[in-house]
């Protein structure tokens, strides 16, 4: 298996520990029928009539029951504790996409944790990984992206680190901008045009939309 726990020509919805609702549990595995829970994971999605495939994490948070209702051969011990639980479920899953939801923890140092997460999957040439997260879906931009949007929606570029690029189809362009976080930033800038292209000269890119987007994000990305 190269590494990976979990392989899929499709795509994978992995929920954390964090707060996640049955709606927006319901709405990943539409998308992405194939669950893995990220440790603690497990009982969110037990206590949602969901039962992961696999647990993958350093396994200090799932319970003793989700321990014996999913049983030993589903479970996945990564012991290291240098990364968080979300980056050993992303470097240790093989798919065409993943949603992950959950993984914020409703916390702000835990959602700073996965954003940096995703930059780095991206960097290793991870599969793509959305984020979904209250009322927006969040994901590390490639180099070169196209999306159909409707006009008028809201799009934020939140750069991660200084970043050059040339847009079309957006109310305010980003060409010959440079973003940065310590700079100037990209957020609320609204589609003026379906078809949105945007294309950077680096990576360290995150892209901010409704959820409501999501189908069309994974469309662009996967």
């Amino acid at each position: 298996m190269n590494g990976h726990f979990v392989v899929s020509d499709a795509g994978i919805t992995l929920v954390a520990g964090g707060p996640v609702d049955r709606t927006t549990l319901r709405m990943a595995l539409k998308h992405a029928p194939m669950l893995v829970a990220a440790d603690g994971g497990a009982d969110r999605a037990l206590r949602h009539g969901a039962e992961p495939i696999a647990v993958i994490g350093d396994l200090d948070s799932i319970s003793d029951a989700a321990r014996t209702r999913l049983g030993a051969g589903r479970l996945h011990h990564v012991a290291e504790q240098e990364t968080t639980d979300l980056d050993k479920c992303l470097r240790s899953i093989k798919a065409r996409f993943i949603l992950a939801i959950g993984v914020t923890g409703g916390r702000l140092d835990h959602a700073l944790a996965a954003l940096s997460s995703l930059l780095r999957y991206q960097k290793a040439g991870g599969a793509p990984c959305i984020v979904i997260a209250g009322r927006d879906v969040i994901f590390a931009a490639p180099r070169s992206l196209a999306l159909r949007l409707p006009v008028g929606e809201r799009i934020s570029l939140f750069p991660m680190a200084a970043i050059t690029g040339r847009s079309t189809g957006l109310r305010w362009p980003i060409d010959g901008l440079t973003l940065a976080p310590d700079g100037r930033i990209g957020t609320s800038n609204e589609v003026q045009d379906r078809r949105v292209t945007l294309d950077f000269d680096g990576d360290g890119m995150l892209v901010i939309l409704p959820r409501r987007s999501l189908r069309m994000v994974i469309a662009a990305l996967a």
